[in-house]
């Protein structure tokens, strides 16, 4: 048996259910990612054929979303929270954070809409939530060419630090895979999450600031407001800002701390979902 064993693993061969080595883990995923991607288009393609107005829903969803924030907040909030350029300032702001809760919905969804296919198929389970947020992020292709228009209507002038969004939106979609990693590994234990999310993504809303002006709202209160400059999303969302908008400028703090969150999210998702990867086609 020992002579067996060491020719099996000569030959790279494993026990059914054995974890494998994160290298190979990597190795594997990064050669099946093709696989995730086409998963990814097929998604989108038959979300949009159920659909009566198909590609259109991409882009009319945010714009009716900015639409009722912005007819319903503009009233209601006071002018130390209200900025000036508020038109531009929500747009950025419904548009970037959606980014993040749809993949973070769909992303928590990655294992648990997927158990034939675990079950079925040998791969990567990691692919999942790749696929989901890759999803996400094929629809931001015309929400971003739609955001920049509805910008030069509303009287935005166009700058070459505009370009420097799509970067931007690169580091928010690492974030959100790592995000979705880990909401995916904890969804496959407690399904209670699901119920939850939608909860999360009303908080991330009111608190990175997307229809209100974090700064006005609390001056005078530096402590509180030390703390929301450390959420990720409110970081993001000040950097897209910074290069959409004439006259806003981010906080140092949040260009500094925008791609340290995207790395961190990403290694400690990653690490986070291998650890359970044996137990998703059981669990699930």
């Amino acid at each position: 048996m020992t002579d067996l064993a060491a020719v099996a693993e000569r030959a790279g061969l494993t026990l059914v259910g054995t974890r494998p080595r994160f290298s190979h883990y990597l190795s594997d995923a990064a050669h099946r990612i093709p696989f995730a991607a086409t998963l990814a288009w097929y998604r989108v393609q038959a979300s949009l054929q159920r659909n009566r107005l198909g590609l259109l829903w991409i882009v009319l969803r945010p714009m009716l979303m900015s639409l009722v924030y912005g007819v319903v907040f503009g009233f209601i909030l006071s002018s130390a929270a209200r900025p000036q350029n508020f038109v531009p300032f929500l747009l950025i702001g419904v548009f970037t954070i959606d980014f993040f809760t749809n993949s973070l919905s769909s992303g928590s969804r990655a294992i648990t809409s997927n158990v034939r296919l675990v079950q079925s198929l040998g791969f990567p389970r990691v692919l999942l939530p790749f696929a989901s947020t890759m999803e996400q992020a094929i629809r931001m292709v015309p929400t971003t060419v739609l955001l920049y228009v509805l910008l030069l209507i509303s009287g935005e002038p166009p700058r070459w630090s505009w370009l420097l969004y799509v970067p931007i939106l690169l580091l928010l979609w690492l974030f959100n895979l790592g995000v979705a990693m880990i909401a995916a590994r904890v969804s496959v234990h407690a399904r209670d999450l699901q119920q939850v999310i939608p909860i999360i993504n009303r908080i991330v809303f009111y608190a990175s600031g997307v229809f209100l002006s974090i700064d006005g709202l609390l001056q005078g209160a530096p402590w509180p407001f030390r703390i929301v400059q450390l959420l990720p999303t409110y970081d993001f969302l000040e950097i897209a800002r910074d290069v959409l908008m004439m006259g806003h400028a981010a906080p140092t703090v949040a260009w500094i701390a925008a791609p340290i969150w995207a790395v961190i999210a990403f290694a400690f998702g990653l690490i986070y979902f291998w650890q359970a990867e044996t137990r998703y086609g059981i669990d699930s």
